[in-house]
């Protein structure tokens, strides 16, 4: 499996992209990709069939993935994009923002 420096329910920074300079939470992680859905960004238009779910069809709006190396992950102390290192603390890895050294939840 790989590494992925985000993970499902982080509040990430887009730093490329049309959506540059936008936050918004990861409503989802694929790792086979590199990539990561997340609520707002990359909203792109599906034109669907009329099926059991939407017996109209028509036009929706739905967020699409976006490569993780255009996220950054939201600083939980300053509220800024940081990046993001790993350390051993009490025999557990765990995730921290390089910006202030907190500790990502």
């Amino acid at each position: 499996m790989k590494k992925m420096h985000i993970k499902k329910g982080d509040t990430v920074y887009v730093n490329a992209g049309n959506d540059k300079g936008k936050t918004g939470k990861v409503l989802t992680v694929i790792p086979e990709k590199d990539r990561a859905i997340v609520e707002g960004i990359n909203v792109v238009s599906r034109h669907t069939k009329p099926n059991s779910k939407q017996p109209q069809g028509g036009i929706i709006k739905q967020e699409a993935p976006i490569h993780v190396s255009n996220l950054n992950l939201i600083d939980p102390k300053s509220g800024k994009p940081t990046r993001i290192g790993r350390r051993i603390e009490d025999g557990k890895k765990v995730r921290y923002a390089k910006k202030s050294g907190e500790e990502i939840k």
